[in-house]
């Protein structure tokens, strides 16, 4: 049992000639503690998700600011110092880099604002339950509206967004940055869409950020003649803010574009190189598969670290472009076809966690290739994966 000295035992001590050693209280600047604070929240993110945060417009909109965060920290020499000492996770030899601009000379408050998430004041001078100036001029311009006279116009214009959400032509999701915001595009706020009908000259405020003035139609009726960031700001508060995406169209999976397609991302299928018995006895039918808008060398960039990748290097065996598409729906759609042979392992993370990966199947790759090509001609829906066949079979 280690016991502890106390002021009498260090007097005692010195009496017998014996010195005492003061360990002296370690002082930082606020600075340094703040890095040390906005590290300690990167681990503690990476703990929870397996993995340390990632950019991409897809992912959470602080997991992205942990993401820039996090590369600021690994370039400048002074901050990784400071850190190392409590990086047990290896956060610091990672080499993604910042994909916002001049992400370096941001400090956390302007990252936020870039983000489109606006930044409350210190708690020394914050006013609680007081909205800002431009909360106050954004809740205004949001709720000041006036009737829309050519309403006629627009009305058809709302209705078919509906079909087509109806029918899944169209889709909504979190609305993320002001880019988003075109002459053109469908949002819903404070539940109500909104069409943006007209967007002005662009121009720059004091603070540096770009700005424009805006024609907005509600499906109620009503018009604002409000400005960019109000908009932005009032999507960004509304929980229930999101965008409608734009309608599905050309094709599906494609070597190239035609005019007008926006690219979605790729389906990717893996192989493991883990030593793991029931993977090593089943190699060639040991698929993951998944969808990402990264390149898929980035995307499997340190897969020997991460449980998802079964804490083990990959192969690629398959990728297929894709454009105008949900890529989550069509993770989810893919998993669910070959859910009967959704592969059961579990696997210890880097910290002695059991894990059990969720996107990895008993499947061989023609059949994954044939599944890609119903999806493609739409006939997908008519078929299962029967595990016993090793085939995809018709329904019923």
């Amino acid at each position: 049992m280690v016991k502890e000295f106390t002021q009498e035992d260090d007097a005692l001590l010195a009496e017998l000639g014996v010195e005492v050693e003061t360990k002296k209280a370690v002082t930082r600047t606020p600075r340094e503690e703040r890095i040390i604070a906005g590290f300690e929240e990167i681990q503690r993110f990476a703990e929870e998700h397996g993995s340390a945060p990632q950019h991409g417009e897809e992912r959470d909109i602080f997991e992205r600011l942990y993401a820039v965060r996090l590369d600021r920290i690994r370039e400048l020499q002074e901050s990784r110092e400071l850190v190392a000492p409590l990086d047990e996770m290896g956060l610091l030899t990672g080499a993604a880099k910042a994909t916002l601009a001049d992400a370096e000379e941001l400090d956390d408050d302007a990252l936020l604002a870039e983000l489109g998430i606006d930044v409350e004041a210190p708690p020394i001078t914050e006013l609680r339950h007081v909205r800002s100036t431009a909360e106050k001029k954004a809740a205004e311009e949001i709720a000041h509206r006036d009737k829309c006279e050519d309403f006629e116009t627009f009305k058809p214009l709302f209705e078919q967004v509906q079909k087509e959400l109806d029918s899944g032509l169209r889709d909504t999701r979190p609305f993320e940055m002001k880019a988003e915001i075109e002459k053109g595009r469908f949002f819903i706020v404070s539940g109500q869409k909104a069409y943006v009908a007209d967007k002005g000259e662009t121009t720059i405020t004091d603070q540096g950020r770009t700005d424009a003035r805006l024609r907005v139609i509600f499906d109620n009726g009503t018009e604002s003649n409000m400005l960019m960031r109000s908009l932005q700001r009032a999507l960004n508060k509304d929980e229930a803010g999101r965008r409608i995406t734009e309608p599905t169209a050309g094709p599906l999976f494609s070597d190239q574009t035609i005019d007008g397609d926006e690219a979605s991302g790729t389906i990717y299928v893996l192989r493991s190189k883990a030593d793991h018995p029931l993977v090593a006895e089943n190699r060639e039918l040991v698929h993951k598969i998944g969808v990402t808008n990264m390149s898929v060398e980035k995307r499997i960039a340190g897969a020997h670290l991460q449980p998802t990748f079964l804490m083990a290097n990959v192969e690629i065996v398959g990728t297929y472009e894709l454009y105008n598409i949900n890529r989550t729906k069509l993770e989810n759609l893919i998993h669910r076809i070959f859910e009967p042979a959704r592969l059961e392992i579990e696997i210890m993370d880097r910290f002695g966690r059991p894990v059990v990966p969720r996107e990895w199947f008993l499947v061989p790759l023609f059949v994954i290739k044939e599944a890609v090509e119903r999806i493609k001609d739409g006939t997908i829906a008519s078929y299962v994966y029967d595990p016993d066949k090793a085939a995809l079979v018709r329904r019923g």
